[in-house]
């Protein structure tokens, strides 16, 4: 991601507020780094309706789903003509695993500043071994080879996910560069010409129409474009689409028809118990990025994981409610009642609410256990003192100004858990130990 600036600009009035969606948290990125346009990424996020000041100017403060302002697209002129441009504001949020390494997650334009000549193949999956073979070819790698690795924030279910494929790609960049220099040596070149780099390239699960992983690509510097899956032959993608079904064709090998019928219904009913993760924790303690990080890992080691983060339910799910003692218990309830029907059909619901009344948590946990699923109570226990340095979006300064009511800390009271099942402090651990101590205990009650 391109760095940002230490000083941050005041947060703009805009003539529109639009909150980003995962896809469009990853074209944001992309913008921010060079290997999208402005203007593309205005096409995807500012709506025909927004309005404009005379003489053309329209202006949308871009916000993520916890309302903190990340940048402002400003586009001056008509139509076609029109110019954007695009101001960062605030951080973009990150997560964890292999493909938000920074040293990976390079912007385009740093990439493209080593001035190399240079090759990209997109990996958009898994690498195959024929693909190995067609990578390892002598016309294949040039002076610098490119791995770019599409990575979504958003989940595909049933898919390997950004990180398993960015662990996958790292792997073969190792088996190519040492053929790289094994074909130097024999030549008695030395070292020269056989750089193999992985680039993880933010991505959008739906990528809007007009922009393509070529054009990002010749952003990152690369002159000539490959996509590995597009280059496999009929018999290599025949081989692989029958992986998925190899075990049903085992079973129906092994049994006779009805028994096999039984032995595949049996292993589609069956999934593991169901949990309900739920952080409770004030305005900026951390919970939503241990929750993020946790359900990213859960998502990786493949159980079905749902994220219901405080901020993003009030956009949908609690859309209208206040923040008023009675809306604040009705909104919890929604998120417990979701995430108890997660847990039922054996997926993992993480939640992330503040959630400052004990009598709603206890509903929440009730809800989930008539379910049958484990619920598991996370108390982020950060002081307030930190919670209100680290506010990004400037609630605990309008707070203490009278501008907002109901303001939990300030305004309004925080009932510490009696009962909380784990107990963090992210100003004494980091996210991965954090994420490490809520996973330690939920494997143990799920044994």
């Amino acid at each position: 991601m391109e760095p940002i600036p230490r000083a941050y600009p005041p947060v703009p009035a805009a003539v529109a507020t639009h909150v980003l969606s995962a896809d469009e948290l990853d074209l944001l990125e992309l913008a921010l780094g060079g290997a999208l346009p402005a203007s593309g990424l205005a096409r995807a996020v500012v709506p025909d309706a927004v309005p404009g000041t005379p003489g053309g100017h329209v202006a949308c403060l871009l916000t993520d789903q916890e309302n903190t302002p990340l940048a402002r697209l400003t586009g001056a002129g008509d139509g076609d003509a029109r110019r954007w441009t695009l101001e960062p504001l605030k951080p973009l949020p990150v997560g964890t695993g292999p493909q938000w390494d920074p040293a990976l997650r390079r912007p385009a334009r740093d990439v493209a500043a080593d001035g190399v000549e240079t090759r990209a193949v997109v990996v958009t999956e898994v690498p195959a071994r024929d693909d190995e073979g067609t990578l390892t070819a002598p016309s294949a790698l040039g002076p610098r080879t490119l791995l770019l690795v599409p990575v979504s924030r958003a989940a595909t279910p049933g898919r390997v996910g950004a990180p398993g494929l960015v662990r996958a790609v790292t792997a073969l960049a190792g088996s190519l560069a040492q053929t790289a220099e094994a074909r130097a040596a024999e030549a008695r070149h030395g070292n020269a010409g056989g750089r193999v780099e992985v680039v993880a390239v933010p991505w959008p699960a739906r990528p809007p129409s007009g922009t393509t992983l070529a054009d990002v690509a010749a952003r990152y510097g690369a002159a000539n474009v490959v996509d590995l899956v597009a280059e496999r032959t009929a018999d290599v993608r025949g081989r692989l689409a029958e992986v998925p079904t190899a075990h049903e064709r085992a079973v129906r090998e092994a049994y006779p028809p009805a028994s096999a019928e039984e032995v595949l219904r049996a292993a589609r009913a069956g999934h593991a118990r169901g949990a309900v993760v739920f952080f409770t924790g004030l305005s900026g303690s951390g919970k939503s990025t241990v929750a993020r990080a946790l359900a990213e890992q859960l998502d990786d080691d493949g159980r079905s994981t749902t994220l219901l983060d405080g901020d993003a339910v009030r956009h949908h799910l609690s859309k209208g409610l206040g923040f008023d003692r009675a809306s604040r218990e009705t909104n919890v309830e929604r998120i417990g009642y979701v995430a108890s029907l997660v847990a039922k059909h054996g997926g993992v619901a993480v939640a992330a609410p503040i959630a400052p009344f004990a009598v709603s948590r206890a509903r929440a946990r009730a809800l989930a256990e008539a379910e049958g699923a484990l619920f598991l109570l996370v108390h982020v226990s950060t002081p307030l003192e930190v919670c209100e340095a680290r506010d990004r979006k400037g609630l605990y300064a309008k707070a203490r100004a009278g501008e907002i009511p109901d303001f939990t800390g300030i305004s309004s009271p925080y009932e510490v858990p009696a009962d909380a099942d784990v107990t963090l402090d992210t100003s004494q651990v980091s996210v991965d130990d954090a994420v490490a101590m809520v996973r330690a205990a939920l494997e143990a009650a799920l044994r």
